[in-house]
């Protein structure tokens, strides 16, 4: 008869065998302990950080906007010595920028209300003040028959929001899996189906819609469409309660008035820009391989962008910052990069791939990519992407970072952000494991997405971590392995 070994004695030899694997790994711990001086004491990560978000803000992709902080990164990366610090276009399609809104009830009394316009919406044509019509509870045939109080109206398209999202997605470590991708979404009602609905406004020229947001207690989420037709009616979103108030007063007979102000604009040049540079390598085997250190600089429009991702475009500048500091010289090539257009769709990652690495014989080039994007905090550690192998080489290289906090990778993976291009095709790509404490349920593509949720500490923290990783990754004598 075959004997099974219990669950705790197969999870005692994994725990072995991994840190048998971990002890084999060589450490440069002197050079650890001066990547840490360095970010412990002479940190700029608060102050790239508080620019970022404060002075420069939002940074959706292909706007002025986002184009400003490609520059000052730029500049900044040249400034610390680094070598190839440039932007790097690609296709993406036209800009957008809000110029100006207002959203307010004027009856049946004043009252200010917090909306936002959806990204790549027109404007409005001029100032609209008057009742709204509330097509939430019509069918198709009832909303067609409506077509002559549509024309310049203001109009509610949804129910009601009863439903919120209220949870953030499992926190690796706790519990018995990760959750992958991005949360689930929480639907929006309408009795009518948004694709026949919004035809029918269109036609008939309605002046604005208005819907609610799917968050609670005045946050708001708002993303858009960058392929939004010229034609298409203005689109606003608005915090949930004063949307279902609205709809209420609507549907009692009385519908209030509101005074609404939209101007956008849009851009002509469908160029946006990765931001890349380097510290060259030094030995002439391994100077070609690339160590990649990226996260994503677009962000929505609706608040600064601090967690989504100005954080970790704090952490790739400030681990390279620190590396040029300490003038290291590794041997194989570490290069940064700051994508555009993760949020359309990781098409920065996307047009780097196209470009640097199409093939097979380029991406042998590749050693490995550390991307820093979802949750916000202290870096934890690693998505392993189910990676064995490369995973008991970062537990060992998170050993000299634990009194940081650094306390475990999880074998599980991660989507939807930029690592998974590059995982896609074979090559190791693996995300930082962060915090999602009131990140899908309050700052994440939110109005509430400011610099308030990340100290100094753990600004500083991040950048030591993926330093200390980038180092160990580029000096090794081996790549990281492939596949599982």
């Amino acid at each position: 008869m075959r004997i099974r070994p219990s669950p705790s004695v197969l999870a005692l030899a994994l725990v072995l065998a991994s840190s048998r694997g971990a002890a084999q790994e060589p450490l440069d711990r002197a050079m650890t302990e001066r990547i840490r001086q360095e970010g412990l004491e002479r940190s700029q990560a608060l102050a790239l950080f508080h620019t970022l978000s404060d002075e420069l803000g939002a940074r959706l992709t292909a706007s002025p906007s986002h184009l400003r902080a490609a520059e000052w990164a730029r500049d900044r990366f040249a400034e610390w010595g680094l070598a190839e610090a440039r932007l790097e276009p690609f296709e993406f399609g036209r800009g957008w920028s809000l110029e100006k809104i207002s959203v307010e009830m004027t009856a049946p009394r004043y009252m200010p209300l917090v909306g936002y316009a959806e990204a790549w919406t027109p404007s409005m044509d001029g100032v609209l003040s008057g009742p709204v019509v509330y097509v939430g509870d019509k069918t198709a045939a009832e909303i067609g028959a409506m077509a002559g109080r549509l024309r310049g109206a203001i109009v509610l398209t949804h129910l009601p929001q009863e439903q919120f999202i209220v949870a953030d997605r499992p926190q690796p470590g706790i519990g018995d899996s990760v959750r992958t991708g991005n949360p689930p979404g929480i639907p929006l009602r309408t009795t009518s189906p948004i694709q026949e609905m919004t035809p029918l406004l269109r036609q008939a020229g309605a002046g604005v819609t208005i819907r609610p947001s799917a968050y609670r207690d005045g946050t708001v989420g708002v993303v858009g469409n960058r392929a939004t037709a010229d034609g298409a009616v203005p689109s606003i979103v608005l915090a949930a309660e004063q949307y279902n108030m609205l709809a209420r007063l609507a549907a009692s007979g009385a519908p209030p008035e509101l005074r609404v102000e939209l101007r956008t604009r849009y851009h002509d040049d469908t160029r946006t820009f990765n931001v890349l540079a380097e510290i060259p390598g030094t030995d002439p085997a391994l100077q070609d391989e690339i160590v990649l250190v990226g996260a994503h600089l677009d962000s929505w429009h609706t608040a600064i962008g601090a967690t989504d991702n100005g954080d970790g475009v704090v952490a790739v500048m400030e681990a390279m910052r620190i590396l040029a500091a300490i003038e290291a010289r590794p041997r194989r090539t570490i290069r940064a990069a700051l994508w555009s257009g993760e949020e359309q769709g990781l098409l920065g990652a996307r047009a780097y791939l196209e470009r640097h690495l199409p093939d097979a014989a380029s991406r042998e080039r590749l050693a490995v990519y550390l991307n820093d994007d979802p949750g916000s905090g202290r870096t934890l550690g690693f998505y392993m992407q189910n990676n064995a192998t490369a995973k008991r080489i970062f537990d060992a290289w998170l050993e000299p970072l634990r009194d940081l906090g650094v306390t475990m990778n999880v074998i599980d993976g991660i989507g939807s952000t930029d690592h998974v291009p590059f995982h896609d095709v074979g090559l190791p790509a693996f995300t930082a494991i962060k915090d999602f404490e009131a990140y899908d349920e309050r700052t994440r593509h939110t109005n509430a997405d400011y610099p308030e949720r990340m100290s100094e500490d753990e600004l500083k923290q991040q950048a030591i971590v993926l330093a200390h990783f980038a180092w160990h990754a580029a000096t090794r004598d081996e790549r990281i392995p492939r596949g599982g």
